[in-house]
């Protein structure tokens, strides 16, 4: 290539990356115009300086729509489950508290540890992991996701860890993470099937998880549910594994992966002839659409963290974040 650096090769090279920024990155050396494909190369998924930037601008934009009760200044920062969770959470607050939060505390993210993964294609993603000050010890794990160049960083996913229970990443010399791919089946559970295996599990039960509060406990809860005289409950669980809500992965210590994983579910009530369903908070009542006569179905939204070990083995779900989304009387 020529070493002609005059004005007009210059603008020629910028608009070559123009028409291809949304695909590729690009860097002008002394031999001229090199493009690197970023939908093919493996190359981390943002800087450090860009990651960090993105967690203080969804803290910001989080507690403005917290205090004000407002999804619409939060929403452009947040998207797959933990947007539809948030959106309702705000929606119900706004339906009791038009004025806003009147226990509005802003959350303050402390001690914050970022692990960036070195992969190719779309979607770019990385973690933060910090102390949240309104959850006691939890470690907040928050997944920030973006589709193309063009788009902010938002985050999908929101889970709540004990510190004991956070794993350690592999990492490169250089200090990047590396992203499992939905389909390794290097891991007992492949990333793009632990949603379905999940959904099934919380049905039917099985060994493909470890006992513990968000499997075994789980299931006995609804089982006591299930059992109240007069009242009726049935659960409908369902997978999510695309866009927004798509299985992340990201590689630990030993082999192994913590993959965020979303699932659907749906809990009727239905009361005995002569009965009624059971008095709803007002937080349901505010999501809730039509009159609760004999039934009231309501619709949840879950985001998972679970450890998914190499080989074979059991998956230890570490997380499980529920938010109800609407809910519909009869």
């Amino acid at each position: 290539m020529s070493r002609d650096r005059s004005p007009r090769r210059l603008r020629r090279c910028d608009r070559n990356a123009l028409i291809a920024a949304s695909l590729t990155a690009l860097s002008l050396t002394t031999s001229g115009c090199v493009v690197v494909h970023g939908e093919r190369e493996v190359l981390p998924t943002a800087t450090r300086a860009e990651a960090a930037k993105a967690v203080t601008a969804f803290t910001t934009a989080y507690n403005k729509a917290d205090k004000a009760y407002d999804n619409s200044l939060d929403a452009p920062y947040l998207t797959g489950p933990f947007a539809d969770i948030t959106a309702a959470r705000l929606k119900a607050g706004h339906a009791n508290s038009p004025s806003g939060n009147p226990d509005y505390v802003p959350l303050k993210l402390s001690d914050v540890k970022i692990t960036i993964p070195r992969k190719a294609g779309w979607p770019r993603w990385f973690v933060a992991d910090a102390k949240g000050n309104k959850t006691g010890n939890e470690r907040w794990l928050m997944v920030f996701t973006r589709g193309d160049l063009g788009q902010r960083w938002r985050v999908a996913y929101v889970t709540l860890v004990d510190p004991g229970r956070v794993p350690e990443f592999e990492t490169d010399k250089d200090g990047w993470a590396a992203a499992v791919p939905a389909g390794s089946g290097q891991l007992a559970v492949a990333p793009g099937k632990l949603s379905e295996d999940y959904a099934t599990y919380l049905n039917k039960g099985g060994q493909t998880f470890t006992e513990g509060l968000y499997t075994s406990r789980e299931r006995a809860g609804r089982a006591e549910r299930a059992r109240k005289p007069g009242l009726v409950t049935q659960f409908i669980d369902r997978p999510l594994t695309s866009g927004d809500y798509a299985p992340l992965a990201l590689r630990t210590v030993g082999g192994g992966a913590l993959v965020f994983f979303t699932t659907h579910h749906y809990e009727k009530q239905t009361a005995a002839p002569g009965t009624t369903v059971p008095p709803q908070s007002k937080d349901v009542q505010a999501l809730t659409e039509g009159e609760v006569k004999q039934s009231l179905t309501m619709e949840f939204m879950s985001a998972e963290a679970a450890l998914d070990p190499p080989g074979a083995g059991q998956v230890s779900v570490v997380s499980r974040v529920p938010g109800l989304t609407s809910a519909q009387g009869a």
